[in-house]
């Protein structure tokens, strides 16, 4: 009896046809560039890539399953170009190794390798044609990527994290040399994964910088497609960056934003409702207020300790306010700056310097509640040509390093709005419309809800709402007045008019 075995790599058919041949380009140099923080990680990978075929003008992109789970926010651009690219999300591919083995009648299949990789693709801007090349840049933001290691530490110690990757950058080409940098913000590395038995290298595979804040893997030459999954089950290696960092590892929980547009006001309120959490590693032992104090006496506060936030707000802000489930809190400071239309500097904010109730250590939350009003003409105005308001509102309040999980973000127009349409800068979780209902109104007030998850740095847009108000909107508050005093008045009179006595 003759046996035969075969290899073949299939995957989903709906990506093969949606996905261009993997023999259209080569990378030359393909460089990651990782930049480790608390709550958030920045990825930079460059690919200088060469087309093979003329007419190439898609690239592929792939993300291990790891990365996938853990980047929240992406962008493809062409080196030296600020305009990014469209990036096309091609979703999971499962691929698999089938081992057939020929026998007399019959064929056994056995599934021995599995692996899963997701694939984005981007149009070049000009179509290359063969042996001419382009540099792209794929930078992605990453949370909860990194953990506390250890899990707990004293009330003085060091905060240290760690952050899991995989050895290979994927790609679905053949690559001539890859290398990936790690560093930190001048925080020292304490220890990383040294690969053993790692093909495509003739050096050293691991390289720590003098500065200690830095460490690169490779170079490696010759890879073939790392995309492929007999490459992945006989090379690819997890690794492991384990680091210091000197800053709260802060997350927000909740933020649920109210933003109230008043044109009888002329005004635009924002109520943030924050639920704050420090993520770092949580006490060891007992909480001790006269080291905390001798600390902060001595001008040495631990780094995994929160003690104060310093927050940005909009310029031209007024009647700020601050508290938490207790009540008011007064250790808090405000620096306005004027907006634009009140004949400040653009692109500046004002500052909001606030000091919770208490520190935050690692595993304790903090919820509380900041609010302000603004003049309606920085955030709204007249569309002469199609006869409506334009309004926007900002998605959040950007706390620095972190990460907000859940978001809703809700925006409530004047009364008796229609024709009412809301654009974002980046597509939410979910959306909704409601009606909201306070003090004088009738009808009720048209209201938007967006809810977002796992917003970064990178989602600090606006979102724009047009609108228009009837005439007859506008009258309706007054005339509910105007009525609501005359009935006061009307009954005031029966009851001074009418007598009910039996008597006289």
């Amino acid at each position: 009896m003759v046996m035969h075995r075969y290899w073949l790599h299939l995957s989903t058919v709906v990506l093969s046809l949606a996905l261009p041949s993997w023999a259209s380009f080569e990378n030359t140099a393909v460089v990651r560039s990782i930049d480790l923080g608390g709550s958030l990680v920045y990825t930079t990978t460059t690919y200088n890539v060469k087309a093979l075929e003329d007419g190439s003008n898609v690239y592929v992109f792939a993300l291990t399953e790891r990365e996938q789970e853990t980047t929240n926010w992406m962008e493809a651009r062409v080196k030296g170009h600020s305009v990014p690219l469209s990036l096309e999300n091609h979703g999971l591919s499962h691929e698999y190794v089938l081992d057939l083995t020929l026998l007399l009648w019959y064929i056994v299949a056995e599934v021995i390798t599995y692996s899963t990789t997701y694939y984005y693709s981007v149009a070049l801007p000009k179509a290359l044609d063969t042996n001419q090349t382009a540099n792209l840049v794929l930078e992605t933001v990453q949370t909860h990527a990194t953990y506390p290691f250890p899990p707990e530490a004293a009330q003085d110690d060091r905060q240290a994290l760690k952050y899991d990757t995989d050895l290979f950058v994927l790609s679905p080409y053949k690559t001539l040399v890859q290398r990936t940098k790690f560093k930190t913000v001048g925080f020292p590395i304490l220890s990383y994964t040294e690969p053993k038995g790692v093909a495509f290298t003739t050096g050293s595979i691991a390289t720590k910088s003098n500065t200690g804040s830095a460490v690169t893997y490779g170079p490696f030459h010759d890879l073939p497609p790392s995309s492929n999954p007999a490459f992945l089950e006989e090379n690819q290696q997890k690794i492991s960056i384990h680091y210091e960092f000197g800053f709260p590892m802060l997350s927000v929980k909740t933020l649920r934003r109210v933003a109230e547009i008043s044109h009888w006001g002329a005004n635009l309120n924002i109520q943030d409702e924050i639920h704050l959490y420090n993520a770092g590693p949580k006490l060891k032992g007992q909480f001790s207020r006269l080291e905390h104090q001798a600390q902060a006496y001595q001008r040495r506060p631990a780094p995994h300790v929160l003690t104060e936030l310093a927050l940005q707000l909009p310029a031209g802000i007024h009647s700020a306010y601050y508290y938490d489930t207790i009540g008011n809190v007064s250790t808090s400071h405000l620096r306005v700056v004027p907006s634009a239309s009140q004949g400040g500097l653009p692109g500046r904010n004002s500052i909001l310097e606030l000091r919770p109730r208490y520190p935050l250590l690692g595993g304790w939350n903090y919820s509380f509640t900041l609010g302000w009003d603004s003049p309606l003409e920085d955030y709204a105005g007249w569309d002469a040509e199609k006869g409506r308001y334009v309004a926007s509102v900002p998605i959040m309040t950007l706390f620095g390093g972190s990460v907000v999980e859940d978001a809703e973000v809700k925006v409530i127009l004047p009364e008796a709005s229609i024709d009412v349409e809301v654009s974002a800068p980046f597509s939410p979780s979910s959306f909704s419309s409601s009606t909201h209902t306070t003090y004088l109104d009738t009808t009720g007030r048209p209201a938007v809800v967006f809810k977002y998850k796992n917003l970064t740095d990178k989602h600090t847009g606006v979102i724009y709402i047009a609108y228009k108000v009837p005439l007859s909107a506008h009258l309706k508050k007054p005339t509910a007045v105007g009525i609501a005093l005359f009935g006061a008045f009307f009954v005031a009179f029966l009851w001074k008019r009418v007598d009910l006595r039996l008597e006289k």
